[in-house]
């Protein structure tokens, strides 16, 4: 008999997804099958497609939305069905989707509900995906053996990501430069009218990444610093580099890419960059999925739980450990650079 796939409910935001690889792989490796998932959000699709231990992927508009009125949602229910056996592990907390899943499935034998498994507020994500796997439903006889699964993240783009996104440095003319990411925007400042906001605890002015630019081209001249983004924060973007050219010649050496990164190029294009230089937001742990080194700002959440978890294990984390009421503000650009310098040297 053909082994009955698991069923991951999870609708995560980017790096969310990236740290769900987790999670992923080790059900897969366990169950002895690729795993199905029930999700949301546009990136979901493009980061995981080819990930082979990724089955099926179902994806709602809105879990939020009324039930009448989402189609999705209709999708989501019938396609849980057609899963009578499926193990269900269930990895949300919000009444939305908890309302969403018993529409379809009200057998509590088949569930591991991750949220009641929490007793460790310093546990990183992927420590305790690891031990979310190793649970097993009671609908599950006999329970598949535990297994050791690596505590890191991992993204699959194709041949075909990899070979467009050579074709797309070369029609740069970037050649072999070392391509240095910065990535200033996470996905609240997209969300407020003006994009720089200030009171945010992510928030570092544009005059400090301009002179992270500044340092990065001074230690390695011959690089381009690219400084990604999503489309909704090309004004962000050019911000900082505006203010890094301010008596100082960049030469077409500092590119904004906030209207020119689709995530299977951002895969791409992270496995082959030198490094990276971001705020604690999605890009950077698609960056340590795919081993770039890696430097990232924390402010309020801190960095015990969030650090982005690379092959090499080459990321430096600066700000606080633990949760509490810092900001990226508190980071100076000092403190930046001889992170930066001391990992890539």
């Amino acid at each position: 008999m053909a082994a009955v796939r698991p069923v991951i409910v999870r609708f995560p935001a980017l790096g969310d997804t990236v740290l769900l690889t987790t999670l992923i792989r080790a059900l897969a490796l366990r169950y002895g099958t690729p795993v199905d998932l029930l999700a949301s959000g546009g990136w979901v699709e493009p980061l995981l497609a080819h990930n082979p231990h990724v089955g099926e992927i179902q994806l709602i508009s809105s879990r939020r939305a009324p039930y009448a009125l989402t189609p999705s949602q209709w999708a989501a229910v019938n396609w849980l069905k057609a899963r009578p056996n499926a193990p269900i592990y269930y990895c949300e907390r919000d009444p939305h989707s908890a309302r969403l899943v018993a529409r379809a499935v009200t057998d509590e034998a088949r569930f591991v509900r991750a949220w009641d498994h929490w007793n460790d507020p310093h546990l990183h994500w992927v420590e305790w995906w690891l031990q979310i796997a190793n649970l097993t439903p009671a609908c599950v006889q006999p329970a598949p053996p535990p297994v050791d699964a690596p505590a890191l993240t991992a993204l699959y783009p194709s041949e075909s990501d990899h070979a467009e996104c050579a074709r797309w440095i070369s029609a740069q003319g970037w050649g072999n430069a070392p391509l240095v990411l910065l990535q200033p925007g996470h996905k609240k400042t997209s969300k407020r009218g003006r994009i720089a906001t200030a009171d945010h605890d992510k928030h570092w002015p544009a005059e400090r990444w301009a002179a992270v630019i500044r340092g990065v081209l001074e230690h390695l001249p011959a690089a381009r610093v690219l400084v990604c983004g999503s489309p909704r924060e090309h004004g962000l973007v050019q911000e900082a580099i505006d203010a890094a050219g301010q008596g100082f010649d960049l030469a077409g050496r500092a590119v904004n890419l906030a209207r020119d990164l689709p995530l299977p190029r951002l895969m791409a294009l992270s496995a082959r960059a030198h490094s990276m230089i971001s705020v604690d937001t999605g890009p950077a742990h698609v960056a340590a999925a795919m081993d770039c080194r890696l430097v990232v700002l924390f402010g309020g959440f801190g960095w015990s739980r969030w650090k982005p978890r690379a092959p090499s294990g080459r990321v430096a984390a600066l700000g606080p450990s633990a949760e509490g009421a810092a900001k990226v503000a508190d980071i100076s650009v000092a403190q930046v650079l001889s992170a930066w310098r001391e990992l890539v040297a």
